[in-house]
């Protein structure tokens, strides 16, 4: 039976990639959403932004500020856990 492709949480919990990876993926997509696919050390990307525009929920949140700017933060680092990234 083939396995299914690792999530970023998968790799977070197996130590391939680390918690601090994942907030600066975050802090990169959240000062620059076009600026393309967050690379890790562990030879691993994602791209938020295709994630977000895929996501009618999240993508609703995107561009609010005051407290919607903080539950979109937290919804994009959600997401970012379920995205299942590209080895480079």
């Amino acid at each position: 039976m083939p396995t299914k492709p690792s999530t970023v949480a998968d790799l977070r919990k197996a130590g391939t990639i680390s918690s601090l990876e994942i907030v600066a993926a975050v802090d990169a997509y959240m000062r620059d959403a076009n600026a393309g696919p967050y690379c890790f050390n562990s030879g691993h990307s994602i791209d938020l932004a295709a994630a977000v525009a895929a996501s009618p929920v999240v993508s609703q949140l995107q561009g609010q500020s005051g407290p919607q700017d903080r539950a979109f933060r937290t919804a994009v680092t959600a997401l970012a856990m379920l995205v299942c990234p590209t080895p480079l």
